[in-house]
């Protein structure tokens, strides 16, 4: 076994969000202090946030300290080579403070600039999907299966999500709209577990702008492993955030991106 191979890091990204697991527990459905990290608006961080990131990087200090980090709390440390974890510690931190069992630890492992392994874990429910080149996984209190996309190929019959309609505005509200009158039906809220279901089969389409890197890393491998495609709104490279679609088939993304391109930046 190499020094860094992929059953290796997945054991690495395993131990962070089983360390995230635990350091969140404490925190959900409780009275918080929320503070806000925007002067205009709505970005909201608590105890929570913070002591999640601290545990997976407490973890990542043990067993890969070579790596790079970038989290969205506690920003970037240097690695040594070409690898790089990218951490959302909590990934919807509205739902959470409304005790929505929606949010999730988003784990990723960049490596040489593109997100190589991926890992979405919902630790409320048990649930968690990773991702890795050529395959994705569930695993739930024991339950381990393959994750496989569904074969929808018609925007018509897609069942489509995002996090919120006022994600977008302008052009982009108009590209939208269009993609979510041709659908069969959108559903709203789910932030990063969306994708997770495009993996595991339930919904087909996702479509969504304003995310960071730190917010789409993790996905990439995901909703790839387990036979799906991922880009942004110009059908190219989505790993460092912005707008981002991801589609059950590349039939299914055609279709997409026929209404999304003219709104592409």
């Amino acid at each position: 076994m190499s020094e860094h191979d992929d059953q290796t890091d997945l054991k690495t990204a395993h131990a962070m969000a089983d360390a995230a697991r635990a350091a969140i527990a404490p925190y959900f459905r409780t009275a918080l202090d929320i503070d806000n990290k925007l002067a205009a608006g709505f970005d909201p961080v608590t105890a929570a946030d913070r002591a999640s990131e601290q545990a997976m990087r407490a973890v990542l200090a043990d067993l890969a300290p070579a790596d790079g980090i970038l989290g969205e709390e506690f920003g970037s440390s240097v690695g040594q080579g070409d690898r790089r974890w990218i951490l959302d510690p909590i990934d919807g931190t509205r739902a959470f403070i409304a005790g929505l069992p929606t949010w999730t630890v988003l784990i990723a492992l960049e490596v040489a600039g593109r997100p190589r392994l991926g890992l979405i874990d919902q630790p409320h429910i048990g649930e968690r999907f990773s991702g890795w080149p050529g395959g994705a996984r569930f695993d739930r209190a024991g339950e381990v299966r393959a994750l496989g996309a569904s074969k929808c190929d018609r925007l018509d019959r897609a069942i489509m999500a995002s996090t919120d309609p006022y994600l977008f505005e302008g052009a982009e509200l108009r590209a939208f709209e269009a993609v979510r009158s041709a659908s069969r039906l959108c559903r709203f809220g789910f932030d990063a577990y969306a994708y997770a279901m495009l993996a595991a089969g339930g919904i087909d389409l996702v479509v969504e702008s304003g995310l960071q890197i730190y917010d789409v890393q993790a996905l990439v491998p995901v909703v790839t492993g387990a036979g799906g495609v991922i880009t942004n709104w110009a059908g190219g490279d989505p790993s460092q955030g912005g707008q981002v679609v991801a589609a059950a088939t590349p039939a299914l993304l055609e279709q997409a991106l026929e209404h999304l391109a003219a709104a592409a930046v």
